[in-house]
C-alpha cells in the first residue's frame, strides 16, 4: 500500500514531507500528476512530477519510463522517469525558457504509460542564470545560460553529502559550510555521490564531531561492507538531492563525480547490472538540476579500477541519458588528453612548482577547450592534519590559484578540513589562527567581476619585464608581478595620444590603490607596491 503524506511549505526550496512517520527534507515540493492540470514552474528551477502506480513493479529501478516534452522555439525533450520510493516515479524538469511546455508519458509499465499534460514555466529568479555552459563567444571559457560570465572558483568537499544525512528534519551543517564558501567568492564545489574512507591515518587529535570517514549507509541496499547491489538506497539519494538544491540556492554549482575509486567504496564489478543501474539512476535524477557539471570519477584511470574505454563507455552512456546536456568533464588528464572530444572542458592534476609554464603547455595542447586545474597540489592547513601536499600555506595555494588563472585556466582550493572525510562545516567559529583564508577568494571573485575581465586572455610575455598578463588584445592588461619584483616594465601597443589608467590590486586585502594616470611613452616602468607578497597590477587605455 502506498503511505500518502503531508506537505508543509518552508520556503522555495524547501519542504516537509512525512512519509509512513518518517519526516525528511525535500528538494522541492513534488506535484503530483492530475489529468487536464496545468504545473506551474520557474525556468531553470526543479519542478518535480510525481506518479503514483497501484503496486510498484518486481523491479521498479529497471522500469523503462519516459516523458516527451515540447515547448518554445521547437524545443524537445526526451527525460527518463525514476523511482524514488512508496510506488512512486518523478519526472523531473527544469524549463530552459519561459513559455508553455506539454508533456506525454511512454513507458512498460500500464500505470506510467500515456498521461500528459503542461507546465507553465514563469520567468526566473533574478539571482539564476541558468546551467552553466562553454561560451558562445571563446569556446575556452564558461558562461551561463543567459550570457552572463563563469569563472570557476571551485572548492573541494568530497564529503558534503554526509553532514547532515542523518538529521531527517534540516540541514543546519551543510547549509553553514555551503554559505560560508559562498560569502568568499567560491561558485562551485567539487564533489563526490559517495565516498567511504580514505587510505591515510587520521590526525590523533581529531575529534569524533568532524570525522565523516565511513559512514554507516550506502547508495546501495545494505552498507558499504555488505552491500545489496540488487537495490538502491532511495533515502540516500533523496538527501543528496536537498543538498544539490541547497548549493543551488547560493549560486553554487555541484561538480559532481559519480565515481571515486580511492576511498574505499564497494562498487560493484564494472559494466555489471548493478554498476549500470546505478550509474544510469544518478544520471536520471541529477540531470535537471541547473547548477550541474558531471565528471565520470576521481582520478579516473590512476588506481588501476578501470581503463580507459571503461571512461568512454560511461560518457557515452550518460550522453544517451542526459536530455539536458550538461558539462562532462573526468579528473583525470591521461584520459581528457588522450580524449578530449569525449569531454566538454579539460580537468587537469598539476603539482608541479613551475605551474604558469605548465598550465600553459596544456592550454596550447588543448585548443578550443577551457582548462580547469582540480587539484594543484595546494591543501591549506587546518587544526587536523589530513593529507600533505606540497604547499600548505594559504599564501601559497592562492598564489598558485593565480598562477592557474594568468595562464588561462581555472581553479579549486582545498583545506585540510573540508576536503575529504574531515569535515568543520563552521570554519569560521574557529580562533583566528586556525580559521582558513578564504577571503583571498572573495578578493579573486572580486577582480574577475570587473567589467571585461572574462574577456581576458594569456597574452605574450613580451609585454613586460617580468611577470605574466592577461590581455584583451585591445585596452585592458593586467599583470602578475611576483613579490621579488622591485618594478615591473609594462610594454603596450603603441597608441599615441593614449592615457594609461594604472592601479594596483593586493589579491591579501582586495584593496585597488590608484596610480596617477600616464601619458603612453612606449613602455612604463612602474614601481612595486612593497608587499611580502604577489601583487595584480591593471592598467588600462582610455
Amino acid at each position: 500500500m502506498t503511505c500518502r503524506g503531508t506537505i508543509q511549505h518552508l520556503g522555495i526550496w524547501l519542504l516537509t514531507v512525512s512519509w509512513c512517520g518518517i519526516s525528511q527534507i525535500q528538494a522541492a515540493p513534488p506535484v503530483e500528476f492530475v489529468p487536464g492540470a496545468t504545473v506551474p514552474a520557474t525556468q531553470w528551477e526543479v519542478t518535480d512530477i510525481s506518479f503514483q502506480v497501484v503496486e510498484a513493479p518486481e523491479s521498479p529501478l529497471d522500469v523503462d519510463a519516459k516523458a516527451v516534452i515540447d515547448g518554445p522555439d521547437q524545443q524537445q525533450f526526451t527525460i527518463p522517469l525514476f523511482y524514488d520510493g512508496h510506488e512512486r516515479f518523478l519526472l523531473r524538469f527544469s524549463p530552459p525558457a519561459v513559455g508553455e511546455w506539454r508533456f506525454s508519458t511512454q513507458s512498460n509499465v500500464k500505470d506510467l504509460n500515456g498521461h500528459s499534460g503542461n507546465i507553465q514555466a514563469s520567468a526566473s529568479r533574478d539571482n539564476q542564470h541558468g546551467p552553466v555552459i562553454i561560451s558562445t563567444e571563446s569556446n575556452r571559457r564558461f558562461a551561463y545560460a543567459d550570457g552572463s560570465s563563469y569563472f570557476p572558483i571551485a572548492f573541494e568537499c568530497d564529503w558534503l553529502f554526509a553532514l547532515d544525512a542523518e538529521n531527517q528534519a534540516d540541514l543546519p551543517k551543510t547549509r553553514t559550510l555551503i554559505e560560508t564558501i559562498a560569502r568568499n567568492g567560491f561558485n562551485q564545489i567539487v564533489m563526490n555521490v559517495y565516498a567511504y574512507d580514505v587510505t591515510w591515518p587520521s590526525d590523533p587529535k581529531l575529534p569524533r564531531e568532524f570525522n565523516y570517514a565511513g559512514p554507516n549507509y550506502s547508495p546501495f541496499g545494505g552498507t558499504n561492507e555488505s552491500p545489496d547491489f540488487t537495490t538502491l538506497n532511495i533515502k540516500f539519494f533523496q538527501h543528496l538531492d536537498r543538498v544539490i538544491a541547497e548549493l543551488d540556492r547560493h549560486g553554487i554549482v555541484s561538480h559532481l563525480m559519480i565515481y571515486v575509486w580511492n576511498k574505499q567504496v564497494n562498487w560493484p564489478e564494472s559494466r555489471s547490472d548493478a554498476d549500470n543501474r546505478y550509474f544510469d539512476y544518478v544520471v536520471k535524477r541529477y540531470q535537471a538540476f541547473p547548477n550541474l557539471i558531471w565528471d565520470v570519477s576521481k582520478e579516473a584511470t590512476g588506481y588501476g579500477h578501470n581503463d580507459m574505454a571503461y571512461i568512454t563507455d560511461r560518457i557515452e552512456r550518460l550522453r544517451g541519458l542526459d536530455a539536458f546536456d550538461r558539462l562532462v568533464t573526468v579528473h583525470d588528464y591521461g584520459y581528457c588528453s588522450k580524449h578530449a572530444d569525449k569531454v566538454d572542458f579539460i580537468s587537469i592534476q598539476n603539482w608541479t612548482s613551475e605551474l604558469w609554464s605548465a598550465m600553459n603547455n596544456v592550454r596550447t595542447e588543448n585548443p578550443g577547450k577551457p582548462i580547469f586545474n582540480i587539484e594543484h597540489g595546494g591543501y591549506e592547513t587546518g587544526p587536523y592534519h589530513v593529507f600533505t601536499g606540497d604547499y600548505l600555506s594559504a599564501e601559497a595555494c592562492l598564489e598558485r590559484a593565480y598562477q592557474c588563472m594568468f595562464a588561462g585556466a581555472s581553479l579549486t582550493h582545498y583545506w585540510q578540513d573540508t576536503s575529504w572525510s574531515v569535515v568543520i562545516h563552521d570554519p569560521e567559529s574557529l580562533p583566528e589562527d586556525q580559521r582558513p583564508k578564504l577571503s583571498y577568494y572573495r578578493h579573486l571573485a572580486d577582480l574577475v567581476s570587473r567589467p571585461g575581465f572574462s574577456s581576458l586572455e594569456p597574452a605574450d610575455r613580451k609585454l613586460s619585464s617580468s611577470g605574466l598578463c592577461l590581455t584583451d588584445n585591445n585596452s585592458r592588461y593586467t599583470y602578475f608581478v611576483p613579490k621579488e619584483n622591485s618594478a615591473v616594465h609594462v610594454r603596450l601597443p603603441k597608441n599615441v595620444g593614449k592615457t594609461v589608467k594604472l592601479s594596483w590590486f593586493n589579491p591579501h586585502t582586495g584593496e585597488v590603490t590608484p596610480l596617477p594616470p600616464e601619458a603612453w611613452r612606449g613602455h612604463i616602468e612602474v614601481p612595486a607596491p612593497g608587499w611580502d607578497h604577489f601583487g595584480i597590477l591593471i592598467a588600462d587605455l582610455e
